[in-house]
């Protein structure tokens, strides 16, 4: 627990399992003052966001479930939260040795009262070591009328006890206090499996000192502004602005991307990624709290905070299973005996081992494991989910709506063509000709010229700019203009067969500029804010996911169809404004799930209505969009469908999940009605079934492959 400055940390010794943290966290969560809770199970601390007026209330709540609270000064130390789990781990298995004692006792031992009384004396020395805990806050359970799995385990090894089956309530006993352990110890693998990345980011890096000299410092300790150096095949510490050098970095720890990407100065860098070839001094552009890193394990950690649709439908329905087991093993303890003829004790015996395989453990914890795991996989690959409704809430997306600049296309003009129409003059000359002129304007179409052409510049004279128009300027004592369509029909240089040229070019939704002297027009430069190289494949996925796709773009018809047309998208919406976006998918979403991608501020609004929102370009901005759902780590719109394989997948977990858990539990109800079940099979089942949906949702951590479930439709 690295980030809780300023909270409060209480111990409690006796949290054991996600059940019981579910049990504070609903205590707790409506108390008022308090503004955020994070659970470290492994090491029993709660930290909470609370002023002080009101930990005494806090205190009290927790100890009214039955459990004891200890203040905190510090987080524990993983070293010691380790070395706590090994004592324990080996208390629990004193404690299984002492029953298995208790066993041998009951089988080989005289049928005498002296031997009968020294095994009960080792039984109850196995559940005490076990521990008591359950039985305390079993005990205030029932006192307060709630029917949880403490409660149930209690009367289980009471009653098995009190009728003679000392040995099998000792091995009871000791077999769950085993099983918790191990439960916690899985589910906090997939809770730690984004917070793994913090090892990615080095606690120190390289500072250049007032003098010149380069010294190692603390991260935390290095202020905004100062320059870092990191060397080839070091880590960065921290997020920055590369001041010097050139190299690539690699990136997919952060943004997902498998190629790693060339950097030189004024490029942005990110803590946790790899300097690979050369090495960098950069700028310290955020401090080590606020970190694109930091940011992702933060709403990650936040986001496991919140209750997925499937979890809060779980959580509803062990409410009402729980007790109506607890009914159905009363009647089986009464009602068989009298109805049946069965006898008093095999009656009570069963109705315990009903009351051992109800406990609702496995199904309660088949939805936060798999949905967390969800979360972390998502988070590895560069998308950031906020929360496990969102995540749910992607497998039934129907249409996705797609803004074009910056989304489907790099958001940047770029010459994509040129063609030089006279022989007036050779064609270099022409083009270092367009190339000095247009490297003399700031306008973006010019700079796309300039940087397109890429010529070494003549000197220009006279230079003037056209508003709407061009520039022009003297080149070798020669006027010539770099004007737009319309500026070189006004002078009168259009030809039928110069029109029907730039028709071909502008049906393509291309910016068009031509150099022209005097008396004739020179070359055709065609300008056009190019498709992303991932946006085709993006569609392609969509559209195998049984998703249809939609641009939403404030450009103009022309242009809006010739990158639908490249990229192959379904439906195109042009000339909009950003209120005319959002009625648009307010509109569609009357009767369909509908979800939107962007990048902009102009998109907002958009992302807000929609079912999910996906913002793209989350890397670069100084904080996520708060609009959003989903946001798309490195700009690769591939990563809009895999959010949704991920979606179904998870979903598909979760009901596997849900299904196993009352599937094996309905195998043992039916066999301890009508067979042999034992407590000790009821222990295994309870304990199997709970081990087996924990590792099934710790599948997700593998995330998804790129063509798993293209073939399944929304449901």
């Amino acid at each position: 627990m690295d980030d809780v400055q300023g909270m409060t940390l209480l111990r409690i010794p006796a949290m054991d399992c996600a059940v019981e943290e579910g049990q504070i966290r609903r205590a707790l969560e409506g108390m008022q003052g308090i503004a955020r809770l994070r659970f470290d199970l492994p090491a029993r601390v709660l930290a909470l966001d609370a002023p002080a007026g009101t930990m005494a209330a806090v205190v009290a709540a927790i100890e009214r479930l039955g459990f004891k609270v200890e203040t905190l000064a510090a987080p524990p130390r993983a070293e010691d939260v380790a070395r706590r789990q090994r004592t324990e781990l080996h208390r629990l298995l004193a404690a299984l040795a002492v029953a298995l004692a208790a066993e041998m006792f009951h089988f080989f031992a005289p049928e005498t009262l002296v031997w009968k009384l020294a095994g009960m004396g080792v039984a109850a020395a196995a559940i005490a070591l076990a521990g008591t805990e359950v039985f305390r806050k079993g005990l205030s359970s029932l006192q307060r009328w709630q029917l949880n799995i403490n409660a149930l385990m209690s009367v289980a090894i009471i009653g098995a006890f009190l009728i003679g089956q000392w040995p099998e309530a000792a091995m009871v006993m000791a077999l769950y206090s085993l099983a918790e352990l191990i439960e916690a110890r899985s589910v906090e693998r997939a809770r730690n499996a984004i917070a793994g990345l913090l090892a990615l980011s080095p606690p120190q890096t390289e500072v250049r000192q007032p003098d010149g000299s380069w010294m190692l410092v603390d991260a935390k300790a290095v202020a905004v502004g100062a320059t870092a150096r990191v060397k080839p095949g070091e880590r960065f510490a921290l997020d920055g602005r590369v001041l010097a050098g050139r190299s690539a970095v690699d990136q997919s720890p952060v943004t997902g991307e498998s190629i790693p990407v060339d950097k030189e100065a004024g490029d942005e860098v990110f803590a946790g990624t790899i300097n690979q070839s050369g090495a960098l001094e950069f700028e310290i552009t955020k401090p080590a709290a606020d970190t694109v890193l930091a940011r992702i394990i933060h709403a990650v950690e936040e986001a496991q905070g919140q209750r997925a649709p499937t979890q809060r439908i779980v959580d509803r329905f062990a409410a009402v299973y729980t007790p109506a087991v607890f009914v159905m093993a009363l009647a089986v303890a009464v009602g068989t005996p009298l109805v049946l003829g069965w006898p008093w004790l095999e009656a009570i015996y069963k109705a315990l081992v009903l009351l051992v395989i109800a406990c609702p453990c496995a199904l309660v914890i088949s939805t936060p494991v798999t949905v967390v795991s969800g979360l972390a996989a998502a988070a590895r690959r560069g998308i950031l989910i906020k929360g496990g409704v969102h995540l749910e809430q992607a497998r039934k997306l129907q249409v996705i709506a797609l803004d074009k600049t910056g989304t489907l296309t790099e958001g940047r003009p770029a010459l994509v063509a040129h063609q030089v129409l006279s022989e007036a003059l050779p064609a270099q000359q022409v083009l270092r000709i367009a190339a000095s002129l247009a490297a003399r304007s700031d306008h973006p179409v010019s700079r796309a010229i300039a940087t397109g052409l890429g010529a070494e510049p003549l000197s220009v004279g006279d230079f003037g700019a056209e508003p709407g128009r061009g520039v022009c300027g003297v080149v070798d004592g020669r006027e010539y203009v770099l004007g737009n369509h319309r500026w070189i029909h006004e002078r009168g240089l259009c030809s039928p067969e110069l029109e029907a040229l730039m028709q071909a070019q502008e049906a393509q939704g291309r910016t068009l500029s031509l150099l022209a002297s005097g008396d004739d027009a020179l070359a055709l430069f065609a300008v056009a804010d190019t498709t992303r190289e991932t946006s085709r494949q993006a569609i392609k996925d969509l559209h195998a996911l049984g998703v249809r796709s939609l641009m939403l773009t404030g450009d103009n018809p022309s242009t809006a169809q010739a990158i639908a047309r490249q990229v192959g998208i379904d439906e195109v919406r042009a000339n909009l404004l950003p209120q005319d976006k959002q009625q648009i998918v307010a509109q569609l979403s009357a009767g369909e799930t509908v979800g939107m991608v962007g990048d902009g501020v102009n998109d907002s609004p958009s992302l807000a209505v929609a079912a999910v929102g996906f913002s793209m370009g989350a890397a670069g901005t100084d904080t996520a969009k708060e609009a959003a759902d989903v946001l798309i780590m490195n700009d690769d719109l591939r990563k809009v469908p895999e959010t949704i394989r991920l979606s179904r997948k998870t979903h598909a977990v979760l009901w596997q999940n849900i299904v196993l858990a009352l599937g094996i539990k309905a195998v043992f109800f039916v066999l301890a009605i009508f067979g042999n079940a034992t407590m000790w099979m009821a222990v295994f089942a309870d304990m199997g079934a709970s081990l087996l949906v924990v590792f099934n949702g710790l599948r997700l951590l593998r995330g998804v492959q790129g063509g798993e479930g293209s073939a399944s439709r929304p449901q």
